[in-house]
């Protein structure tokens, strides 16, 4: 098992402050400095030292992480097999998508195979989930990847490509594109855009495609939510760019028109889980459920 003392140390390198670490753990920040002291006392050097708000971590605490993220994943190997009997809980989270078609299809393949197990899903965003996963608070994710999510080559974690979500023009049904079977990107340069609040990784993906389609989108309206943003293309108000899994309300009268030729963009999902973790049966049957490659 891996000590205690390693893991705050992990959670506070992941956040930053050992409030936050704590927040994210469940933990009070007293236990949690109370960790950390007794790891510094015990391999006599500090790990963490002030620094504005929060904390740095000290040389001898990068050589502890190092180490103790191959001993997480050798703890994760052990437990997957000894787990690997009837019965038994499994933890999913995912972004609202995800949330609301791949987790419940990977839910049922758990149940159905896994006789007995307590399955669990969590709806959260992309880093979030990976807080969760760090936090042994989840077992397994999908997420979007993004700039802001850990890079495939982090040692803490196994991401699995589940494949492309495309995203379709979403129009309004009396749209002169919406009897078309495809169209390209730059065939809605001069519409008004439905587009995610600048700033956030829906808004620079879509905006970024249309920059390599030849024309800066015009910004009309703001909408985070699919269904918010389904309800102002209904009214005529714009168009907007909707990934293939989203389920949108069937009251409105719109269309979706599938984007050909380049560019196409689309979001790449991942199956998260802890380095060592794809060993557990409930975790693998869970990955295959959703397309994950063996």
């Amino acid at each position: 098992m891996l000590d205690a003392r390693l893991h705050a140390l992990r959670l506070v390198a992941q956040h930053g402050s050992v409030t936050a670490a704590a927040e994210a753990s469940g933990y009070s920040p007293s236990a949690v400095s109370a960790q950390l002291r007794s790891l510094a006392k015990e391999v006599g050097a500090p790990v963490v030292e002030p620094q504005g708000r929060g904390v740095r971590l000290t040389e001898a605490a990068l050589v502890l992480l190092d180490h103790a993220h191959e001993v997480a994943a050798s703890w994760e190997a052990a437990r997957a097999r000894v787990q690997a009997g009837p019965g038994g809980h499994l933890t999913l989270c995912g972004f609202s998508t995800a949330a609301a078609t791949l987790l419940p299809r990977a839910a049922r393949a758990v149940a159905d195979q896994h006789p007995g197990t307590v399955v669990r899903i969590v709806e959260a965003d992309p880093v979030e989930c990976f807080d969760l996963l760090l936090a042994e608070r989840a077992d397994l994710a999908v997420v979007v990847a993004t700039e802001a999510t850990p890079s495939r080559s982090d040692r803490r974690f196994e991401q699995h490509p589940l494949g492309e979500d495309p995203l379709d023009l979403l129009v309004p049904r009396d749209h002169p594109l919406a009897g078309r079977a495809s169209v390209s990107l730059a065939d809605a340069a001069g519409e008004p855009w439905i587009m995610d609040r600048p700033g956030r990784p829906y808004h620079r993906l879509v905006a970024g495609a249309c920059l390599a389609a030849g024309f800066t989108p015009d910004l009309a309206h703001e909408a985070v939510e699919w269904d918010t943003g389904a309800a102002l293309v209904h009214a005529g108000l714009g168009v907007a760019l909707v990934p293939q899994l989203a389920n949108l309300p069937s009251v409105y009268d719109i269309v979706r028109v599938p984007l050909t030729g380049d560019p196409r963009p689309a979001r790449h999902l991942l199956g998260v889980a802890r380095t060592g973790a794809r060993a557990h049966p409930r975790v693998a049957t869970a990955l295959a459920a959703m397309g994950a490659a063996p």
